[in-house]
């Protein structure tokens, strides 16, 4: 069995995860990306999605987050998120509402006010959140 590494999921408001993982898969800007005990350090932006790990017994875990920064060094990966979530702490009648509301906004085309970037964005992590708090077991 590899080493273990500390994660910490943190966001401005609360520490989500701070436990040893074997392994961490998160949502990098550029790709998603793995991490393991010894890993080279490195540090890059996430985009939203799912965090991906194993805690210390070798059960599989996740986590939503809806963008972030994280830094990998060889014992440790830090992750400062935008806002983050357990699969268990994930409310799917809000996240099905706020993907209703994103999809009605993107269908009033003509809207001055209404920021279609932002919508999509919506729309994206609603989506994500809403098939984490359905994958059984995690």
């Amino acid at each position: 069995m590899a080493g273990l590494l500390k994660l910490e999921v943190v966001t401005p408001v609360k520490y989500v995860v701070s436990e040893d993982v074997e392994i961490v898969m998160a949502p990098g800007t550029l790709g998603e990306f793995g991490v393991l005990s010894g890993h080279t350090p490195f540090l890059t932006s996430l985009k939203p999605g799912r965090i991906n790990y194993k805690d210390s017994s070798g059960k599989e875990r996740t986590i939503f987050v809806s963008g972030g920064f994280s830094e990998a060094l060889p014992d440790r990966v830090t992750i400062l998120a935008e806002s983050a979530e357990r699969r268990r702490d994930i409310d799917i009648d809000r996240a099905r509402a706020a993907l209703e509301r994103a999809q009605q906004r993107l269908a009033e085309e003509k809207a001055e006010n209404i920021s279609f970037e932002r919508a999509k964005a919506a729309m994206y992590r609603a989506i994500e959140r809403i098939r984490i708090a359905e994958t059984k077991g995690m």
